[in-house]
């Protein structure tokens, strides 16, 4: 399961037991399947590129989280039926 995220070339790796890395996304739909086909733990620790995404390709350094929180809403629809 998805355990830990990290910002990297304008997209979001994201990784199982904190080391294996399991998909890279530069979009929503890329990272819901990523979400959906690996799973999503209870708990998801992020990077520090997470906050400095423009170190990492993003225009600004918000802009990781954003796209990680809009994948986050609608895999919480799709999955567990739940909305924001």
């Amino acid at each position: 399961m998805i355990d830990f995220i990290a910002a990297h070339n304008g997209g979001i790796q994201m990784f199982a037991n904190g080391f294996n890395l399991k998909g890279w996304a530069k979009t929503v739909e890329g990272i819901v399947y990523t979400l959906k086909t690996v799973g999503l733990a209870n708990c998801v620790m992020g990077s520090s590129t997470m906050d400095f995404a423009s170190e990492e390709g993003f225009e600004n350094d918000g802009d990781a989280m954003k796209l990680w929180d809009a994948a986050i809403e609608i895999y919480n629809w799709e999955v567990n039926g739940v909305a924001d």
